[in-house]
């Protein structure tokens, strides 16, 4: 008989269940707690972390594995900052970020210096030193923003990026005071520090987006894909460290080269940000808390006055810093809260800069004892200054996005005063079924989380046998998924009947259709008719929204999107719906946006999407005759978007009956979407055939 394991309950713990155990349930009760009493449950981490750790009840050591975990929440923190930011915006307010970047390093290090050299009375090294680490900071109330839904607002865009640069100089003063000290610097470093940062560079922004678009098109299961992407955070961040700087930076370069790889609707960016959420990021907060030692501020008056000071400069240069960007750029004084709330917490790279400093000896007292670049009073200042500015960056974050969080909303319910947007999806074919569910979960709005419907269909004729039925309800089962991984519930309908066509108009007029979204038929050669017989008859009979989408390979993959739109597009009563679909598309992937339409259409189209300036282009085309001129325009990786007219409408021609021609012989290898938009009267017999 096999005899239990001896477990040990001695302090700390060493037992790695229960460690494991504790952790979980503080992350899932610190929200639960302080939710009620109104606290961002990030600090409540951090809190219980000062808790549980070595200098609280000491339940548990911050070992190796707590280390290993924290870090790789750190790298998730900043992953997912490049991943969620907005590219056309981050493009556009480069500039801005630059500013603020500049304000935010530049501040900090001139009242650092000044508040260490006069009032501290450190050495001019230290008094640097100090500086740059009031000048980084950590984005450590990015999920609060993330949670929120306002990552893309004018003000997160522009701390991130100002976050990339201020980071990146802080940790190059760090690199040179410490190597001064030490007498590491010599004539070829500054060439070998700038070769390495731009090859590092380089490489993450031209290689990494090639890299993952190539496994992405050839590798569909989920597990792998999410593996994949960690293994490229991780690895930017390992680069990073090559390159001399710090892995934090790594990590974010690798979040914005996939950006436009990860569309915001899908399973894949659900789980990045459902794992992330859940364990990483808490794990790295329960981590920053252990560090703080509490009795160091009642056994030594230095650490406490060092502590003050230090928080007094960071939080006034941080709040100065954001205060001139919103009077800069004009901005709201709640866009300044998420500014300051951004970069007001020191955390990470302020970590990295004290522990660095406090190993570089640089001699001994006459007593032996080692004189450091930053000594134990600017240690335990600095656990300090960390407790406190995550408190006030949480605090400051959490209302300035509560209050663009409430105003968004109400902006969008007054938008979606329109008919309830509800998508139907006839799925078939296995190979197909799961880019048809994609395609609907990029094209329909936020807050349609309960009007998608799977449709397969069953010939009533034929005796359905047990291979049939399973084949229906695994279909219908791995769309439900799909759509789940994204918090969307997607209705399954399994329908009997004598004809596909009948089947699907009646499924239109029961659940109130708006979209439709079917794929393009299977058939070898070309068929006698290109759209096939099923899809001719629903054009002909349904005056519903419809998308017929051949996809050559995912959504996910493409780099740009063209759409080719008829004169006088805009007259039609569909218009607005197809084109708030566009819109979705836009910003949910990312890629950018060629439309070809008249001049007429063009400009109309250009009012609408100039929010989305920097992702669109436009460019005037109306001879439908010279249709061959888009095509030589395609390139690999583009999926092409035409807008139809049923044969009735306003901006219906002729050449449009050429257009299948023209796919089937020039356009075989990229992906295509046909839209047909929904048409007053287009039907006079509406569903009857």
């Amino acid at each position: 008989m096999m005899l239990p394991l001896a477990i040990s309950h001695t302090l700390p713990l060493t037992d790695p269940v229960l460690k494991f155990l504790i952790i979980l349930v503080i992350i899932i009760a610190a929200p639960l707690l302080l939710n009620k009493l109104k606290i961002p449950h990030l600090l409540g981490l951090i809190i219980a972390g000062a808790i549980i750790g070595p200098y609280g009840l000491n339940l548990i050591l911050r070992d190796s594995s707590i280390i290993l975990s924290g870090t790789a929440g750190l790298l998730y923190i900043m992953f997912l900052a490049g991943l969620e930011i907005d590219m056309g915006d981050f493009k556009k307010n480069s500039g801005r970020s630059f500013v603020f970047g500049m304000y935010t390093f530049l501040i900090p290090m001139g009242l650092g210096i000044i508040a260490g050299y006069y009032l501290l009375h450190f050495s001019m090294d230290t008094s640097i030193l100090l500086a740059s680490m009031f000048a980084s900071h950590t984005l450590i109330a990015y999920p609060i923003i993330s949670k929120l839904g306002i990552a893309k607002d004018k003000s997160v865009t522009i701390t991130v990026g100002g976050t990339m640069i201020t980071d990146m100089l802080a940790l190059l003063v760090l690199t040179v005071i410490v190597g001064m000290a030490t007498g590491q610097i010599g004539k070829h470093f500054w060439t070998q520090l700038s070769i390495s940062v731009v090859v590092f560079v380089l490489f993450i922004i031209l290689l990494f987006p090639l890299l993952s678009r190539w496994f992405f098109k050839r590798v569909q299961d989920s597990i792998s894909q999410y593996v994949f992407v960690l293994i490229m955070v991780f690895l930017g961040a390992y680069l990073a460290e090559l390159a001399g700087i710090e892995s934090i930076i790594g990590s974010f370069l690798a979040g914005l080269s996939l950006n436009r790889l990860i569309p915001r609707s899908s399973p894949l960016m659900h789980r990045v940000e459902f794992i992330g959420n859940a364990i990483f990021i808490p794990f790295f907060l329960i981590s920053v808390g252990m560090l703080i030692d509490y009795r160091a501020f009642f056994t030594s008056f230095d650490t406490v006055k060092v502590g003050i000071v230090m928080i007094i400069v960071a939080t006034l240069a941080k709040f100065a810093a954001a205060w001139l960007t919103q009077k800069t750029f004009r901005m709201s004084a709640d866009q300044r809260r998420i500014i300051f709330g951004l970069s007001n917490a020191q955390a990470a790279a302020t970590l990295a800069a004290v522990m660095v400093g406090y190993n570089v000896i640089l001699g001994q007292t006459p007593d032996g004892q080692p004189i450091r670049l930053l000594n134990e009073s600017i240690l335990n200042g600095t656990i300090l200054m960390i407790l406190v500015t995550c408190t006030m960056a949480s605090f400051s974050a959490q209302k300035g996005a509560h209050n663009i969080a409430a105003h968004n909303s109400s902006q969008e319910e007054k938008e979606s005063s329109r008919q309830q947007e509800r998508i139907l999806i006839p799925i078939n074919n296995e190979d197909t079924a799961e880019e048809l569910i994609n395609l609907s979960l990029a094209t329909k709005s936020k807050k349609n989380s309960q009007y998608l419907y799977a449709l397969h269909i069953l010939d009533n004729q034929a005796s359905a046998n047990e291979q049939q039925l399973k084949k229906s309800h695994r279909l219908l089962e791995n769309a439900a998924l799909n759509a789940a991984a994204t918090d969307t519930h997607l209705q399954k309908l399994m329908r009997y009947d004598l004809n596909v066509t009948n089947a699907i108009l009646s499924t239109i007029l029961e659940h109130k259709i708006t979209d439709l979204i079917l794929g393009l038929h299977k058939e070898k050669g070309i068929p006698g008719s290109f759209l096939g017989r099923i899809t001719e008859g629903v054009l002909e009979h349904s005056d519903v929204t419809t998308f017929i989408y051949k996809p050559a390979q995912p959504l996910s993959t493409m780099k740009r999107h063209l759409i080719v739109v008829p004169a006088q597009a805009e007259k039609e009563a569909g218009f607005n719906q197809w084109v708030e679909r566009i819109r979705q598309v836009i910003q949910n992937t990312g890629a950018k946006t060629i439309f070809y339409a008249s001049s007429e259409t063009g400009e109309k189209l250009k009012s609408i999407f100039k929010t989305e300036s920097g992702k669109t282009e436009f460019i005037k085309f109306s001879e439908w005759e010279d249709f061959l001129i888009v095509f030589r325009d395609v390139h690999p990786n583009d999926n092409l978007w035409i807008i139809m007219s049923r044969s009735n409408g306003i901006s219906y021609t002729q050449q449009m009956n050429k257009i299948p021609v023209y796919l089937n012989k020039y356009f075989q290898q990229n992906s295509f979407i046909l839209i047909y938009p929904f048409q007053v009267n287009a039907v006079p017999n509406r569903y009857f055939i």
